[in-house]
């Protein structure tokens, strides 16, 4: 059994714990919020790119981009979204999860790693990395993580590869985060919406503007997906670390309970020695 100094300590030692984690958890609350502000200011101007792309895209008959051309996948690049920290529970092991399912199905794979977990849980298994950002801070910008996506589509219009992918964690509510992969290039042209036609002219020509709008359109998309795995990290973080406040607590209470018995161990050992040492002592004295 453990001595009573022992306890006390580990008591002490769970308490400060508990007020780490409980400020832990407070701290990702607070830029959770924010995460979800952002994430969801992008959203509109990427859906809003969708409806653009498929406008133009309805417009232009014979001319074909690249990004719109299928090809016989042979290699394949997947661009991997993850945090650049831990102490967020599940998140980034789920995607590694669900990106490492993507590789091992498929034709061969390199990777385009955003985030610093997943380059080196992926570099420790030896895969190709192209290329790599990270330490981009809590409040990404699109010039922060556009080297990522230069690499992604220069790799795809050079042949190198014939299929862009993202893997993330998307944000869906406070207790629930699900790994996704998407495919980004070839661009699958959203559907345009039923209604109405304005007849736009375009200056210069519609196929110039389907050329110059596809690159940004999959840079919108990337960057939502950033974001959206910006708020899974904060939710899943603070989640974790509520996680960890209560088992701290249940861990001190336990230790409390047998603090207490090994203190009542130890007074009923000292009293037993004072009734033995009296009872010595009058017998001697007889």
């Amino acid at each position: 059994m453990a001595t009573l100094a022992e306890v006390r300590r580990r008591i002490a030692s769970l308490k400060n714990m508990q007020q780490i984690t409980k400020a832990q958890e407070a701290v990702a609350a607070s830029r959770l919020r924010r995460a979800q502000a952002r994430a969801a200011a992008a959203r509109p101007y990427a859906d809003r790119m969708a409806e653009v792309l498929a406008e133009v895209a309805s417009r232009v008959s014979t001319y074909r981009h690249p990004f719109l051309i299928p090809r016989e996948v042979r290699k394949r690049l997947l661009m991997l979204v993850t945090a650049d920290r831990g102490l967020a529970g599940g998140l980034n092991v789920n995607v590694f999860r669900v990106a490492s399912r993507y590789i091992q199905e498929g034709p061969p794979t390199t990777l385009d790693t955003i985030g610093r977990k997943g380059r080196d849980f992926f570099r420790r298994l030896q895969l190709p990395i192209v290329s790599d950002v990270s330490q981009f801070g809590d409040w990404p910008e699109l010039k922060d993580i556009l080297p990522a996506i230069t690499v992604g589509i220069d790799e795809y219009l050079a042949g190198n590869v014939d299929e862009v992918a993202i893997a993330y964690t998307h944000f869906v509510s406070m207790t629930r985060q699900q790994p996704t992969v998407a495919v980004l290039v070839p661009v699958t042209v959203p559907e345009r919406r039923e209604g109405p036609r304005v007849d736009y002219l375009y200056e210069p020509e519609a196929e110039v503007v389907l050329s110059r709008l596809l690159p940004r359109y999959v840079e919108a998309q990337v960057y939502a997906a950033v974001l959206d795995n910006k708020a899974s990290e904060q939710a899943a973080r603070m989640i974790a670390m509520r996680s960890a406040t209560d088992n701290a607590g249940d861990l001190i209470e336990d230790l409390t309970l047998l603090r207490n018995k090994v203190r009542q161990a130890t007074i009923t050992k000292e009293l037993m020695e004072v009734v033995g040492g009296a009872e010595a002592l009058a017998a001697a004295g007889r």
